[in-house]
């Protein structure tokens, strides 16, 4: 990298550091590795070219190892010497279970207010911990939502009866909403073959026989 190179950083790593409450120097580290060519750990370059000393360098980077954010490993060059590689693992992995539980919270508010406008009034603490239940830990979006269509349309406003035909379905094997429509249209198709056999049927040459 060279030392005229600027750093790319976008919103969700600038907001990991910040929950994760790192100092400036500790940010920095991460930031110059992320933008690496070169994950070497070399002390001198990175002193360069972030105009930290180098034992404030040593202190922010044993904070990361620590932390598990950081990870450093022996490898080999072409020619057989021995270099450190610094690995950004831990904190790509913080990073990413945060993200996952963010889109999970905004799915969780969506599928709320989705209930509350269906069922025409607030969810009460019980319906939502039940509804939380089913999305964290068995059902999938999808699912949910086309069961609380379906509790609707047979005119039922009631977590239970929705919970219900969850099970239903779950013992079905029905994961997902495709699933559900796949498994409604069999009974129709299966009607529309029966139906069609008896049209086909030649009941004159049966009864000639």
């Amino acid at each position: 990298m060279s030392n005229n190179k600027k750093f790319v950083v976008d919103a969700n790593f600038i907001r990991e550091a910040y929950n994760l409450n790192l100092s400036l120097i500790e940010f920095l580290l991460l930031l110059y590795f992320d933008n690496a060519d070169d994950l070497t750990f070399d002390l001198d370059k990175i002193s360069q070219k972030l105009k930290i000393s180098t034992n404030d360098i040593l202190f922010a980077f044993n904070n990361l190892i620590s932390k598990k954010l950081i990870t450093m490993v022996s490898e080999k060059n072409e020619v057989g010497k021995r270099y450190d590689k610094v690995l950004l693992e831990g904190f790509y992995k913080s990073l990413e279970e945060d993200m996952r539980k963010e889109k999970n919270q905004n799915i969780k508010e969506d599928i709320f207010t989705k209930f509350e406008k269906e069922f025409k009034r607030p969810l009460a603490g019980m319906e939502i911990e039940i509804i939380k239940a089913w999305s964290e830990k068995m059902y999938d979006e999808s699912l949910i939502l086309r069961a609380l269509e379906e509790a609707i349309y047979n005119g039922a406003t009631n977590i239970r009866y929705i919970d219900t035909i969850l099970y239903e379905w779950s013992k079905k094997g029905y994961k997902t909403r495709e699933d559900v429509e796949n498994g409604l249209k069999k009974p129709y198709e299966n009607k529309k073959l029966e139906e069609t056999s008896i049209i086909d049927f030649n009941w004159l040459d049966d009864y000639d026989k």
